[in-house]
């Protein structure tokens, strides 16, 4: 640990020093789908888990609980009060998050933290699910046909008249992500296949970690070559994925954990081995608008969010045992191992990632969180000093939340902290390309990528491209441009700036073309 770690070496009173100190996680696998729980059934066993966990008997004691917003079955929302009905609880403080975003269990625990270290909260309770699986197959059954695509993300939008970017195809964030993907690629000075092969490595060991955790959805182990390797199984999704590289949302996962301080822990009779000390966190954000960021190789939220926690902990990479890296799509942990020098050999979750351990949309780092305390309560038999590390991502790249668990309290740790590190973020931020919507002609690719049908073929690319006077544009690859689709996809050249013209189609779309006029 840096020198940090020595200041303030005063007593910290143990009522405003928070701990975890119960973890629940639940999966339903039952093939009815009337009889399956839904979202509201799932939160409730899960915190039902992570009070048995404890002990036994938290659950009255709860005066703040926090409910990760849930797609799944959006008639039940809000559903915090009856949640709270079913529990039994009568919690002073009660609140559910605007979105499911994928920090949010990172973020409400770091508020929770917050509060009890200012003695607002004496016990708070955080929890999610998702039963999408249950959903979709319900909608189905009611409809008289097979199994649903369900994306509950894409279908959020349905109702809305399409802004630009959803014009061209960037609805969802299997669409948006590969943008990033791409970008990175060019900008490290990997190959396609260098890419790939990193990409799948990682994977391939999420899939292990997922192997051995009870809670995982899929727990068969995959090789690096299954999952880089397009198959009728393993289909295209969004260049360069393919689907066991990206998040499974078709579950019915739920998980929730207690917080408390650690004068009421100890006093409950809780023994020093069985809490998890909270640590720090960071957080920053990118422009919700993803086509006003400076660029799609890099995030300066997710930069300063991770190396913000470390320095506020007091810690070197050296000193953290086990990091949860977000894992929707492979350019998030590659991007954020890199920011905290995390080696490709180490194993970045302690779940299995999202398309292994489970994606239950905003949910995934309570499942994280749950597991990283389990983790940490093993190595604190033989190390107290054990340290983990988690981050988070939610909505398109955008929010980040990392914040850092360890067996023991770290040294100089104090709450109430502030989390907000916006304005460090903010600075280090170019200015972002204006947006030509109406631009057609010359230009250079930004970033790219191709949407496949679910045979497996083309059905239509975007290029995010700069014209000769650096605004930013979007155009449209069509499935019949066999030219373009090669020259984008088989690795030969790197697309990222290179030329090409963007012509006005009848639709008045524009249409990529590669070559200059």
């Amino acid at each position: 640990m840096t020198d940090a770690s020595m200041i303030d070496a005063r007593a910290v009173d143990p009522a405003r020093v928070p701990v975890i100190v119960g973890v629940g996680q639940v999966e339903d696998r039952e093939p009815d789908p009337f009889a399956a729980r839904d979202s509201l059934g799932l939160m409730v066993d899960a915190l039902h888990a992570a009070d048995a966990d404890a002990g036994g008997g938290w659950l009255a004691e709860v005066d703040s609980l926090d409910v990760v917003d849930q797609i799944s079955f959006r008639d039940l929302n809000p559903l915090v009060d009856p949640l709270a009905a079913a529990l039994g609880m009568s919690p002073a403080r009660r609140a559910q998050t605007a979105m499911p975003m994928g920090d949010s269990p990172v973020r409400l625990l770091n508020e929770a933290a917050n509060r009890i270290g200012a003695g607002e909260t004496r016990v708070a309770a955080i929890v999610g699910a998702e039963a999408l699986r249950t959903a979709a197959r319900r909608a189905a059954a009611r409809a008289g046909g097979g199994e649903a695509d369900h994306n509950a993300m894409r279908a959020r939008h349905r109702d809305r008249a399409p802004d630009y970017r959803q014009r061209y195809g960037l609805v969802a964030p299997v669409d948006i992500y590969p943008l990033y993907e791409n970008a990175t690629r060019s900008a490290w000075g990997q190959s396609l296949a260098q890419a790939q092969a990193e990409s799948a490595a990682i994977w391939a060991d999420f899939s292990v970690v997922a192997a051995a955790n009870p809670h995982a959805w899929l727990r068969t182990p995959r090789t690096a070559a299954e999952i880089a390797t397009p198959t009728a199984d393993n289909r295209r999704i969004a260049f360069p994925y393919a689907k066991l590289m990206v998040a499974n949302s078709s579950v019915n996962q739920g998980a929730g954990f207690l917080v408390t301080s650690l004068a009421h822990a100890r006093a409950r009779g809780i023994p020093d081995a069985r809490l998890v000390h909270v640590g720090h966190g960071a957080a920053a954000h990118e422009p919700d608008d993803i086509l006003a960021r400076d660029g799609y190789a890099a995030s300066a939220g997710m930069r300063v969010s991770l190396e913000a926690t470390l320095r506020l902990n007091a810690l070197e990479i050296a000193d953290v045992d086990h990091v949860e890296l977000y894992s929707c799509f492979p350019c998030v942990p590659k991007m954020a191992r890199r920011v905290i020098g995390w080696p490709l050999a180490r194993a970045m979750s302690v779940v299995g990632g999202l398309t292994f351990g489970g994606g239950p949309i905003g949910n995934y780092m309570s499942h994280a969180i749950a597991a990283m305390v389990d983790r940490l309560r093993g190595d604190g038999a033989t190390r107290a000093q054990a340290v983990g590390l988690l981050f988070g991502n939610g909505g398109v790249a955008t929010h980040n939340h990392s914040i850092v668990l360890s067996a023991a309290a770290l040294p100089g740790t104090r709450f109430p902290r502030q989390t907000d590190y916006q304005a460090q973020a903010d600075a280090l931020r170019a200015a972002a390309p204006r947006v030509d919507p109406d631009y057609d002609g010359d230009g250079i690719v930004e970033t790219y990528t191709l949407f496949y049908d679910r045979t497996g073929a083309p059905r239509a690319g975007v290029v995010v491209a700069l014209n000769p006077a650096g605004c930013r544009f979007l155009a449209r690859v069509q499935a019949g441009d066999a030219a373009t689709i090669a020259f984008l996809t088989d690795g030969v050249a790197d697309p990222i700036g290179t030329r090409g013209i963007a012509r006005r189609a009848a639709d008045g779309l524009v249409d990529w073309t590669i070559g200059a006029a």
